[in-house]
């Protein structure tokens, strides 16, 4: 089988390309840029120039493939942005996809995606504009909503080491109470190379984490355990950190937006049962404790 991957360059992407790889599934990678793609190229993919907003290049991207993985998103940006690379351009990637007649396509959402959060904020919307598009296809789809991605080389487990290690107070927005259920990106990556094939995950929506389900408080108070560091901790209150939020939003890579903070505070808990996936796939998930080892 050969299998188109967008988003091939970021955090998830090289992992989930590895995991095809391992699978022996022939890899086109869709890249914007090249040369920033040696590895997957090392890694015996084929690389193909384009870019989500440019509808030709889709074209050409997914002829020949049997089925494509598509984790293109952004987190940040002006609403026009997430409208043109997110939403428009899987419409664009699907109508391409059911040109060429894929025999499956794989969406990465993300948990805390439903009707009820849709307008929270443009991520959010973008995300319900996708899955709807993926369903609404006629082709036959898996779609997997993952809760926090924690990995050792991106995303956003590294921030929270630092915090720990570097500052006087752990800082902790609002109660703390709020519950997540952080998955392994290499857990991330087994769900998705399974799922090109496997007859049981068609034209189904699975919400994935991992093992453990922890509040903001549990999670830092185990980063500490791991780390053997004793530092107090700070609550912020959400308003402050709103107006935090609105100065270094506009900053280059900013810690954290208005947006994010939120889905971070009033999407509801972002938790899930993970039955159902693991009932589909073989995935032995990685526990917290040992993703924040990894990770130190």
């Amino acid at each position: 089988m050969k299998v188109l991957v967008t988003g091939g360059t970021g955090f998830v992407g090289p992992k989930v390309v590895h995991a095809l790889r391992a699978r022996e599934h022939d890899v086109r990678a869709l890249v914007r840029k090249p040369e920033r793609a040696k590895t997957l190229e090392a890694w015996g993919c084929e690389l193909v120039q384009g870019d989500m907003t440019d509808p030709a290049s889709l074209e050409g991207a997914v002829q020949g493939c049997d089925a494509v993985v598509h984790l293109v998103a952004i987190i940040q940006g002006p609403p026009v942005a997430f409208r043109q690379i997110m939403e428009q351009g899987t419409r664009d990637l699907v109508s391409a996809a059911g040109r060429a007649g894929m025999s499956r396509f794989v969406l990465m959402s993300a948990l805390g995606t439903n009707e009820r959060n849709r307008d929270l904020t443009p991520y959010f919307h973008a995300k319900w504009e996708m899955e709807q598009t993926v369903a609404s296809s006629g082709l036959e789809h898996v779609v997997f909503r993952p809760s926090f991605v924690f990995g050792k080389d991106g995303g956003v487990l590294p921030v929270f080491l630092r915090q720990v290690r570097l500052s006087p107070f752990t800082p902790v927005i609002g109660s703390g109470d709020e519950r997540f259920q952080p998955i392994w990106v290499e857990d991330v990556a087994s769900f998705f190379a399974q799922a090109v094939d496997a007859p049981g995950a068609a034209n189904r929506t699975f919400e994935i984490g991992g093992p453990d389900v922890v509040s903001w408080n549990e999670f830092y108070a185990r980063v500490k355990k791991v780390l053997g560091a004793r530092r107090g901790t700070m609550h912020v209150p959400v308003g402050l950190a709103r107006l935090g939020a609105a100065v270094v939003e506009r900053l280059p890579r900013a810690p954290i937006t208005r947006d994010q903070l939120k889905m971070l505070t009033e999407a509801g808990d972002n938790v899930c049962d993970n039955g159902p996936a693991l009932e589909t796939f073989d995935v032995d998930l990685v526990g917290l404790d040992d993703q924040i080892r990894r990770a130190a």
